[in-house]
């Protein structure tokens, strides 16, 4: 079937799932290309009308499931706040343009565009090459809200389970559930707002971590799972909340980068006496690793796995 044309689709708040594949499998992305390329992704998505879902950045692909918003919800104040955390505070805003802006920020291809060309010239800086990184252009479906919209979502956190990466899908640090277990969803990145989980009685994550572990250990055609019997049963014993020890083995991160590790008190108190080393004048407040009662760090990391 031939592919429709993307400009077909201009509908507001559609759900897209997106996908990209590196050029003819030859290159991949470590954990730093990764970083790099979910840090875009994260920067593009504060400035373009995108509201994210969820995500799974591998070795030589990527998923993105998004929402984009439609353009005639912002304000000129809104696309000149934009515009100022694209271009900088020194850069005059055009008022006169702001239409022009907001067009293009509502543009699901503009978008897709600037992550790939953006993270195309960072890794061809880094490793001192010319050419094209990303195979042809970006595949998407269009996803309908509700029940499709979930079970794509499960889709893409479940990649790294089945690619044989880890057993459970938040122990992956460049997936949508690895983002909420591991940052505590740091800066309400990703949203589970569209599942329409706000009204059960467990929490929209557990409600949403329960349905992925469920469809994650049915049992394929070959006869294997996903994810092992043992451990969705164990999680299903749970409640599909994050408990303290998994909390305490994402987060570990923090007992080895925080460079302050203490009660609040004490990482202030210490902070203070620092503050000249860090050749900073901006107060920092503590941050509470979450998990565990009373212990703050000096850093708020995006913790990775162990």
């Amino acid at each position: 079937m031939p592919r429709i044309p993307r400009h077909l689709i201009k509908d507001p708040d559609r759900c897209y799932h997106i996908i990209s594949r590196t050029t003819g499998q030859e290159f991949t992305l470590g954990d730093v290309e990764k970083e790099f390329l979910l840090q875009r992704i994260k920067f593009l998505s504060s400035v373009y009308f995108v509201n994210v879902l969820t995500f799974c950045i591998l070795s030589n692909h990527f998923h993105l499931l998004i929402q984009m918003g439609n353009h005639e919800n912002y304000s000129d104040e809104e696309i000149e706040r934009r515009f100022r955390a694209y271009y900088g505070p020194k850069r005059p805003f055009p008022k006169e343009k702001a239409d022009d802006y907001r067009t293009k920020w509502s543009d699901l291809s503009e978008y897709v565009k600037e992550v790939k060309q953006g993270f195309s010239f960072w890794y061809n800086r880094r490793h001192d090459r010319r050419g094209y990184f990303w195979s042809e252009r970006f595949r998407s479906v269009v996803v309908e809200e509700g029940a499709a919209l979930m079970a794509c979502m499960a889709y893409i956190d479940l990649n790294a389970v089945r690619a044989g990466l880890v057993d459970r899908p938040e122990a992956y640090r460049f997936c949508g559930l690895g983002y909420h277990v591991q940052s505590g969803n740091k800066g309400r990145f990703l949203s589970l707002g569209l599942l329409g989980l706000e009204n059960v009685q467990e929490s929209p994550l557990a409600s949403y971590r329960r349905f992925v572990y469920e469809v994650g250990s049915l049992e394929r055609s070959d006869g294997k799972r996903p994810i092992p019997k043992a451990i969705s049963g164990k999680e299903e014993r749970a409640g599909y909340r994050i408990t303290r020890p998994a909390l305490f083995r994402y987060r570990s991160r923090y007992f080895t980068e925080s460079v302050v590790l203490g009660s609040r008190v004490f990482v202030k108190a210490l902070y203070r006496r620092l503050q000249p080393c860090l050749k900073t004048r901006k107060d920092r407040a503590p941050v509470r690793v979450q998990g565990s009662e009373g212990l703050y760090s000096l850093k708020r990391l995006n913790a990775s796995s162990t």
